[in-house]
C-alpha cells in the first residue's frame, strides 16, 4: 500500500503558482521533457495570457523519495480569482493539506487571505512557501514575518523556492510527504465521494472529478448523485495523469474520474456527493451549494442573422461552466438577444472573450446589473419581486421599497494609499468597518458596499488609484434597502431600452446629464430636431438636443419678394414637423459601448 498527499496550492493571481506546479511535475515525472510546456495545467490561451487560473485542474504525480519510497501525490490546483471561490472551497474541500504560495517580492494579498481562512476553517494542514526568492526585488525576511504574523508559524518552518529556476523544489517535496497528513481509508463505509470539477467531453457526456471520501468505487458500479437524485453506472473510473488513465477501482483517500454518459453538467454539480445505489449513504458531504450569479447582463449580437450562433456558443460554453446562466431577451433597441447572469464581473469578461475567440461572434454587452429585490403594492395587496433587468423593474408609483445586496469588502493596501482607497469606497455609498495594520507598511481595510457600485469600474479604479498594489477579496452580506430608481433614456421621446439603468437617486441626475452629453456627441444628425433626455418615471432630469440637418432651400432664390422665401421656409417646416412624427432615430452601437465606459471619464 503506497503513500497518499492530497494537496492545494492557494496563491494570488500571479504570484507563481502554474509555474511552480509545473516544477512539481518535473521532478516527480509526471511529465516528460518533450510534453513540458509553460504553465501546464492552464489549458486556455486566456489562462496563459492573463496569468490566472479560470477552470480548476488535478492531476497526480509519483514520487520516489531520496530513501526509495514512493508517494503519490494528488495536486487538486484552485481558480485565483474572488469569482470563484465556491469552486476553491470545494477544491479545499478534497484535500487534507495546502501549499500557501507568496510572492518574496509583492507579499501576502487580499485573496490569499481569504482562501486561507477558508483552507484553515477546513482543517487543512498549511505549507509555508516563499516563492519567486531568485527576484532581485525580492524580500525574504519581510514577507517572510509577514507570514509568521498571518498563521502563527516559525520562520523556519518557511520553504523558500523559485518556480523558475526550480532551487528549493527538492525540499519541498519532502516537505509535502512530512507535514501534510494521509487520507483516512475508511474503505468499508459506505461510498461517499465529492464531486469538486466536472468537464464536458462531446463524445462521452460529462466527465466528473471526485475525491472518494468514504468507501470504495467499483468500475460498473451503479451511482447517485445525492443532490439532483440522478443515477448512472460508472462506465469508466480512472486517475488524472496528463493523460487519463483506467483503472478499476478508486478507494477513499484516492482522487480520480468517473464517466457515466451523464447528459448535461446540470446533473453533476460541483459539490454534490457521488453515492452507491446499492448501498448509499445516509447523509451527502456538507457544503454543498447551487452557483448563484451575482451579475446580469444582456449579449445581443451585432449582426441579428448571428443569433442562433450566439445560442448555440452559449450552449457550449455552460457544458463546461454550470456557473452561467442565461435566458432569451428582447430588446426594442437590439432585437433579439439574451440576460445572462455571472458569478462577477471577471466571469463576465472572460465569456465575452471567449465568445469572441472561440465562437468568433461579435457581441454588444449592456450596462451589468445586479439582482434587486423589490416591495411593491398592487390592488391594496405587498409583494416581493426579483429584478435583474431595468426593463423588469415597476413604475415607481407602484414601488413601497427596494433592496440591493451589500458586500464585506476586505482590500489590501500598502499604507500610502489608505486615502484614495478610502476615498473611493466613500463614493461608491460604502460604509466603514475597520483597518488593520500590519507588519511592513500594509493595511487591510474593510467596508460594506452595494453590490452595484462594484460591478462597474471598482476594480479598474482601486487598481489606477493605488499604482495595481491594492487587492480586493468580498463576500455576500445581506439585502438592504437603498433609495433606488430607473433611469430611462428617451431619444425623441421614445424610451431605449438598452440605455436604462437603475442608479442611486443622489446620482441619478449627474449620471442623466453625463449620459445625454455623450449621446449627443455620437449620435448623427438628422433632417429634424432631435431631443435626448434622461427621466425617473415622468420627471426629466437632463436634457441635450441634437440640432437639424438644415439645408438652405433659399439658395436658388435671387433676390425677389420676401414673402417668396418666407413660403418655401414655412413648407421646410412643415415637412420637418411631419418627418419629427414619423422618423426613426438610429442609435449607433459605439452609443452603447459609450455607455459601459461611462465611469472611465470621470476617474
Amino acid at each position: 500500500m503506497t503513500q497518499i498527499r492530497n494537496f492545494s496550492i492557494i496563491a494570488h493571481i500571479d504570484h507563481g503558482k502554474s509555474t511552480l506546479a509545473d516544477r512539481l511535475l518535473e521532478r516527480t515525472g509526471a511529465i516528460t521533457e518533450r510534453e513540458m510546456q509553460e504553465q501546464i495545467l492552464d489549458d486556455m490561451d486566456l489562462e496563459r495570457e492573463r496569468g490566472i487560473t479560470i477552470k480548476s485542474h488535478a492531476i497526480r504525480m509519483d514520487y520516489q523519495r531520496p530513501s526509495g519510497e514512493r508517494v503519490l501525490f494528488n495536486l487538486i490546483d484552485t481558480p485565483g480569482h474572488v469569482d470563484f471561490a465556491y469552486e476553491v472551497s470545494r477544491a479545499l474541500k478534497a484535500c487534507e493539506g495546502a501549499l500557501l504560495v507568496v510572492d518574496a517580492a509583492q507579499g501576502i494579498e487580499a485573496q490569499t487571505i481569504s482562501t486561507l481562512y477558508q483552507a484553515m476553517e477546513q482543517d487543512l494542514e498549511i505549507v509555508p512557501v516563499l516563492n519567486k526568492i531568485d527576484l532581485p526585488g525580492a524580500d525574504p525576511e519581510g514577507v517572510g514575518q509577514q507570514i509568521v504574523d498571518l498563521i502563527g508559524c516559525d520562520h523556519e518552518e518557511i520553504l523558500k523556492v523559485s518556480g523558475k529556476t526550480g532551487e528549493g523544489v527538492d525540499e519541498l517535496l519532502e516537505a509535502i510527504v512530512e507535514r501534510i497528513p494521509a487520507p483516512g481509508r475508511k474503505s468499508e463505509e459506505p461510498l461517499r465521494a465529492l464531486i469538486f470539477d466536472s468537464i464536458h467531453d462531446s463524445y462521452r457526456g460529462s466527465i466528473v472529478y471526485v475525491r472518494v471520501m468514504e468507501g470504495t468505487l467499483e468500475k460498473g458500479d451503479a451511482i447517485r448523485f445525492m443532490a439532483t437524485q440522478k443515477e448512472y453506472e460508472a462506465e469508466e473510473i480512472g486517475y488524472l495523469k496528463l493523460e487519463k488513465e483506467q483503472t478499476e477501482k478508486l478507494e477513499a483517500g484516492d482522487v480520480g474520474y468517473v464517466i457515466g454518459s451523464v447528459k448535461s453538467l446540470d446533473d453533476a454539480r460541483v459539490g454534490d456527493t457521488v453515492t452507491s445505489v446499492d448501498n448509499p449513504a445516509e447523509e451527502p458531504i456538507p457544503g454543498y451549494q447551487e452557483p448563484k450569479p451575482m451579475v446580469f447582463s444582456g449579449l445581443f449580437p451585432t449582426q441579428s442573422d448571428d443569433f442562433e450562433d450566439l445560442r448555440s456558443a452559449l450552449e457550449k460554453l455552460q457544458l463546461n461552466d454550470a456557473s452561467l446562466t442565461y435566458q432569451p431577451e428582447t430588446s426594442k433597441a437590439l432585437g433579439f438577444g439574451f440576460r445572462a447572469g455571472f458569478l462577477g464581473m471577471l466571469h463576465m469578461e472572460i465569456v465575452q472573450e471567449r465568445l469572441d475567440r472561440e465562437f468568433d461572434i461579435d457581441i454588444i454587452t449592456t450596462v451589468p446589473n445586479v439582482e434587486y429585490e423589490v416591495l411593491m403594492s398592487e390592488h391594496g395587496e405587498q409583494q416581493k419581486i426579483t429584478v435583474d433587468s431595468p426593463t423588469d423593474m415597476p413604475d415607481q408609483h407602484k414601488i413601497d421599497a427596494v433592496y440591493e445586496p451589500y458586500i464585506k469588502a476586505s482590500i489590501l493596501t500598502p499604507s500610502d494609499y489608505i486615502g484614495p482607497v478610502m476615498t473611493l469606497c466613500e463614493e461608491k455609498r460604502g460604509k466603514y468597518v475597520n483597518q488593520l495594520h500590519m507588519q511592513s507598511q500594509r493595511v487591510e481595510i474593510k467596508y460594506e458596499l452595494p453590490m452595484a457600485e462594484v460591478v462597474f469600474d471598482f476594480y479598474d479604479r482601486l487598481k489606477s488609484g493605488t499604482r495595481g498594489y491594492a487587492s480586493l477579496d468580498y463576500d455576500f452580506l445581506e439585502y438592504r434597502e437603498g433609495d433606488l430608481v430607473r433611469l430611462d433614456i428617451l431619444l425623441n421621446k421614445d424610451p431605449v431600452d438598452a440605455l436604462s439603468s437603475i442608479v442611486h437617486r443622489d446620482k441619478a441626475y449627474e449620471l442623466g446629464r453625463k449620459l445625454c452629453k455623450k449621446l449627443k456627441d455620437l449620435i448623427d444628425r438628422h433632417q429634424f430636431e432631435v431631443p435626448i433626455q434622461a427621466a425617473i418615471g415622468s420627471n426629466v432630469i437632463a436634457r441635450e438636443t441634437i440640432p437639424a440637418v438644415r439645408k438652405d432651400v433659399t439658395a436658388k432664390c435671387y433676390g425677389g419678394d420676401v414673402s417668396r422665401k418666407r413660403k418655401l421656409l414655412e413648407k421646410q417646416k412643415e415637412g420637418k414637423k411631419r418627418m419629427k412624427q414619423v422618423g426613426t432615430v438610429e442609435v449607433p452601437q459605439e452609443a452603447f459601448l459609450a455607455v459601459l465606459s461611462m465611469d472611465d471619464d470621470n476617474s
